[in-house]
C-alpha cells in the first residue's frame, strides 16, 4: 500500500452530488469515474498495488467508508477508490472483495494518515504496519496477506534484485534514480504493480547506508 495524492474529481460527480449527496446508484458518469481513479493512482490497487485498468471488470469503485455504514460519504470524492477485482469468482478474496462493509482507519488518499509512514513489507513476503491496529487490519480487513499476494510482492522484489546482479555496483546516485523511476517521482506513467515493495526496500538501503 503506498499514498495516493487524490486530484480534482470529475465535474459530472459535483453535479451530481448537488443534486442529491447519497445517489451513487443514480450517477451515470461512473466510467470516467474509475478512469480518473485509475489514473491518479498510476495504475495500480489502493490496496494490494496489484495492476488495474480503467476498463469495467478491471477495476471497482472502492469506498474507503462503505455505502451501507456512511450514506453521506458515497459521492465524496476523498471516499472514492479505485481497487482490483480482488479474487471476485475464486475461493480467495481480498481487498475491497473481502473488506465489505468493514471498516478501515486508514485512508491511503488521506496524506494525514500517511500509509507509508507505517506500512512494512518484510522478507517473506508479508505486509504488516507499525500500528498493531493497522497491521490487524491489513491482514481481517482486506487479507493482504493472501498468498497468492506474498507471492507476487515476492516476485516483484525477486526481479529488481536480478536486474541489480546484472547492473553491477551502484552509487549512490544510481540508487536515488531507481528510487524516483519506482515511487513515480522521475516520470508521469503508470506505476510498476507491486512498486512499493522494491521502494520500501530501496529507502531502507539507503538509510543503513547513511549511517
Amino acid at each position: 500500500m503506498r499514498n495516493i495524492v487524490k486530484r480534482t474529481e470529475p465535474q459530472s460527480l459535483a453535479q451530481h452530488r448537488m443534486a442529491d449527496p447519497t445517489d451513487y446508484e443514480g450517477y451515470r458518469d461512473k466510467d470516467r469515474l474509475r478512469g480518473e481513479l485509475v489514473s491518479e493512482q498510476r495504475g495500480i490497487c489502493c490496496y494490494c498495488m496489484g495492476r488495474i485498468h480503467a476498463a469495467i471488470g478491471s477495476t471497482k469503485i472502492e469506498h474507503w467508508q462503505s455505502q451501507a455504514n456512511y450514506p453521506d460519504q458515497r459521492l465524496v470524492y476523498s471516499n472514492l477508490l479505485g481497487a482490483c477485482p480482488g479474487g471476485e469468482g475464486s475461493s480467495v478474496k481480498h481487498c475491497d472483495s473481502f473488506k465489505g462493509n468493514r471498516d478501515l482507519s486508514r485512508n491511503p488518499a488521506n496524506r494525514v494518515h500517511d500509509v507509508e509512514a507505517i506500512v512494512r513489507f518484510l522478507p517473506d513476503g508479508r505486509i504488516t504496519s507499525s500500528d498493531p491496529i493497522f497491521a490487524t487490519e491489513l491482514e481481517s480487513v482486506l487479507n493482504l496477506n493472501a498468498q497468492v499476494l506474498i507471492s507476487f510482492r515476492k516476485e516483484a522484489l525477486r526481479a529488481f534484485l536480478r536486474t541489480l546482479r546484472i547492473k553491477g555496483t551502484l552509487t549512490q546516485q544510481t540508487w536515488e534514480r531507481w528510487l524516483g523511476r519506482l515511487n513515480g517521482e522521475a516520470h508521469h506513467g503508470d506505476l510498476a504493480p507491486y512498486c512499493q515493495v522494491v521502494v520500501y526496500w530501496i529507502r531502507k538501503k539507503l538509510a543503513r547506508n547513511a549511517r
